[in-house]
């Protein structure tokens, strides 16, 4: 996998709440990312598609085998796959309560935790390193938070990416940062792994009235540059500053990438505009590749709802032409 590959997230089996209907794949869409030239697809997946009821040894194969059909569609059109593990046994960013066991404190959870990454070692066997890689565990939490320090996650990772490597010794590991993506992690540098960051800083501005946003409910719009948000004033240099210790880590040879990136629909498209040229140019600069969260919905870059946006067809999608615009461009500088 290559740090600066460009593409989308596709929510094709992560729905937080309906997690009973996952949507085949979407081939029309595939076939237009594929002709726009775009090269990355991360699948976020949620195992209650295929465990039911923590029922964990009976996974349902119907469910598994349209995983199948995701991975070989789109590597079959060109794309590398990232199966990211978005709800794990015992943990997911959203609604962790929910899960029976606890990732860091319980072995159960630990244990179905591997065996899922090992299964899929197997079943992707065949896949080479350039056309899919293993995003373990989407966004762990804050140090501390359920149980989990920087020591016990990266005992479970070591252990985790060790028994992948065992069977696919050269298959792509991806570890997501700490604290929801936003904690370099130099205690994990010499796994090899490529370590995947986000672009959601300020939250105040990307999750601005998001339900499921705990943290911005009640705060007033702002516009960017120049919004308040944890005791900071918000534009390039303070981004620049949140990645500090990921350029660290990454002049010591640690590959970055942005796993996901956005900005949702509740503010004005041209303060998200704004905010995306910015995060955009240090993503020039660093040679981070990223996905957006997602292609089309609130996030997208197609079907968001945010005014003052300009639209525009393209194939049988209306799109936003100026986001459309910066992201080819920062792609297209990231492929000289």
């Amino acid at each position: 996998m290559k740090h600066t590959h460009v593409g989308f997230n596709l929510l094709w089996m992560y729905n937080p709440e309906d997690p009973r209907q996952p949507y085949a794949p979407d081939l029309h869409l595939l076939d237009f990312l594929a002709d726009q030239g775009f090269s990355f697809l991360r699948f976020p997946l949620n195992y209650w598609f295929w465990i039911e009821n923590f029922s964990y040894s009976q996974p349902n194969e119907r469910i598994l085998c349209l995983i199948d059909d995701y991975v070989r569609q789109a590597v079959d059109r060109g794309f590398h796959v990232s199966l990211n593990l978005h709800r794990a046994p015992g943990y997911c960013i959203n609604g962790a309560e929910l899960e029976r066991h606890n990732l860091w404190r319980d072995g159960e959870a630990q244990e179905v935790f591997s065996a899922m990454w090992t299964a899929f070692a197997r079943r992707y066997g065949s896949y080479t390193p350039e056309q899919l890689s293993f995003d373990l565990l989407n966004e762990p939490p804050e140090i501390g938070q359920y149980g989990m320090t920087r020591d016990i996650h990266q005992r479970l990772m070591r252990r985790v990416i060790g028994e992948i490597r065992a069977i696919n010794p050269d298959r792509v590991v991806v570890l997501d940062g700490l604290g929801g993506g936003n904690l370099a992690m130099p205690e994990l540098a010499d796994t090899g792994a490529i370590q995947s960051t986000r672009g959601y800083q300020p939250m105040s501005i990307t999750h601005h009235r998001a339900s499921w946003c705990r943290e911005t409910q009640g705060l007033p719009m702002e516009e960017y540059p120049g919004a308040r948000y944890q005791g900071k004033l918000w534009n390039r240099q303070t981004l620049e500053d949140h990645y500090r210790s990921w350029r660290e880590m990454n002049d010591r040879g640690v590959q970055v990438h942005v796993g996901e990136m956005g900005c949702y629909d509740t503010i004005p498209n041209p303060t998200a505009l704004a905010w995306f040229e910015d995060v955009f140019s240090l993503f020039r600069q660093y040679r981070w590749g990223f996905a957006l969260w997602n292609f089309e919905g609130p996030f997208g870059v197609a079907g968001h709802r945010r005014p003052d946006t300009r639209w525009e067809s393209l194939g049988s999608y209306r799109i936003d032409r100026d986001l459309w615009e910066l992201i080819k461009q920062t792609r297209d500088e990231l492929q000289k």
